[in-house]
């Protein structure tokens, strides 16, 4: 069950992204480096072919993450995993309009300003190293899927289940709590 704790993940996720500023530019940026990712995905080999359709890395990738994001919440997840396979599809699209030679040159430049900006986020807003430096997984898995979910709580009040909130906003107080702790004995 541990791969599958959503409040678990959720709140450690939290714990990074609580400043609202750096919430906000998480909002905007992450989707944005998944989706640039997959452009670059359609330009690898088919792995199986069906009928005439190529299956490569992008869409291999793209289903465990949906499968992966449904298996968290089946609501938001269903949710997430349309989304990554609209960015899919999208990409694909954008993939087979350009070539190589361009494409990875948007994507490089797409990917550098995303991750500036989140890093500037963490740097300047958060005052918190990203979590990326601490699980790998939750900066290239989970975070697509995190920033979803905030937009969700945020605009419509969704809960995985109830009470599911106020257990993540406790984890997150005392996670919050543990690593400010560590800092000041850290300058002590």
């Amino acid at each position: 069950m541990g791969v599958l704790d959503l409040e678990k993940h959720f709140a450690f996720y939290g714990a990074y992204h609580n400043n609202e500023v750096n919430v906000a530019i998480h909002t905007v940026f992450v989707w944005p480096i998944l989706f640039t990712a997959q452009i670059l995905l359609h330009f690898t080999p088919p792995l199986l072919t069906v009928g005439s359709l190529p299956l490569n890395w992008c869409f291999f990738l793209t289903l465990f993450y949906a499968l992966f994001y449904i298996a968290l919440d089946y609501k938001a997840g269903s949710l997430a995993a349309f989304l990554t396979f609209f960015c899919c599809f999208l990409s694909g699209f954008l993939a087979n309009s350009l070539s190589f030679s361009f494409a990875w040159k948007i994507v490089l430049a797409a990917q550098l300003f995303c991750w500036t900006g989140q890093f500037i986020g963490h740097g300047v807003f958060e005052k918190r190293a990203p979590a990326l430096l601490d699980n790998l997984v939750q900066a290239f898995l989970m975070a697509p899927f995190f920033v979803l979910l905030e937009v969700l709580q945020s605009c419509v009040g969704y809960e995985p289940y109830p009470g599911f909130n106020t257990k993540v906003k406790a984890r997150i107080n005392a996670d919050i709590k543990e690593w400010q702790e560590k800092e000041q004995k850290k300058q002590s």
